[in-house]
């Protein structure tokens, strides 16, 4: 599983703007089962997103979404997990 960690900056504008799209395409993936879960932090600071795949694919799927390119949104870590408890790659 892979985390990616967004950082926003106070300048939300055009970041508000890509949301709503962004958030569509979450969704979609989310269906597929690529996304796992996805939200921002409740301060607004930033987000966090799970994905069900391997590091090469995540970052090339974000290459199809303008969101992670929009100015306000930085793509602050983009780190491999492993579950011990809970999600489908967990080990009992």
């Amino acid at each position: 599983m892979i985390v990616v960690e967004l950082r926003f900056s106070s300048d939300a504008a055009e970041r508000l703007a890509a949301r709503p799209a962004h958030r569509d395409l979450l969704a979609q993936w989310h269906a597929e089962g690529f996304v796992v879960a996805a939200g921002p932090w409740p301060d607004e600071s930033g987000a966090l997103l799970l994905f069900d795949a391997d590091e090469a694919t995540v970052r090339q799927r974000m290459t199809e979404d303008p969101y992670y390119r929009t100015p306000g949104v930085t793509v602050h870590q983009v780190r491999e997990w492993h579950p011990v408890v809970g999600g489908p790659a967990s080990v009992n």
